[in-house]
């Protein structure tokens, strides 16, 4: 099972950035836990990151001629201004799991919305580094290969 795990603009500030809203583990710690908890999953996933709304579209494409098997997203302030990404998911045949670190709907008014949600299969959010654990393990099971074993 071929997993993605898209980190949006800023999050590559994890643990320098507001640490009394996003705590201390850096987006290499983050990426760390993905890769162990995808070990034990028995799943290969690739992260990336990029502050460039641009890079992260071609990210996406470049995923829909892998043929990956599921994407968990944080866009990061993305969420809610990017119709670009959100019409670049919306080109994935797998499941699309929306995760952030701080729960958005208990923020500022304008984090509330999201133009993701509505194409994801879930959200996770308000848990930390745990909201894209838990959001990596809900997606190796709705993923279509995780069905086929």
């Amino acid at each position: 099972m071929k997993l993605l795990v898209l980190h949006g603009i800023n999050l590559n500030m994890f643990g320098q950035r507001d640490p009394a809203q996003y705590g201390t583990a850096t987006l290499a710690d983050i990426d760390a836990a993905l890769h162990g908890l995808a070990g034990e999953l028995g799943a290969a996933v690739a992260c990336f990151q990029t502050n460039d709304e641009g890079a992260m579209c071609e990210r996406i494409h470049q995923a829909h001629r892998d043929a990956v098997d599921g994407v968990v997203i944080n866009a990061g302030a993305w969420t809610h201004t990017s119709i670009a990404i959100r019409d670049a998911l919306a080109i994935l045949k797998c499941p699309i799991v929306e995760v952030h670190m701080s729960n958005i709907h208990a923020r500022e008014p304008f984090r509330h919305h999201s133009y993701i949600a509505g194409i994801a299969r879930g959200q996770v959010c308000g848990f930390g580094v745990d909201s894209y654990l838990l959001g990596l393990r809900a997606l190796a099971g709705q993923a279509p290969a995780a069905t086929k074993n």
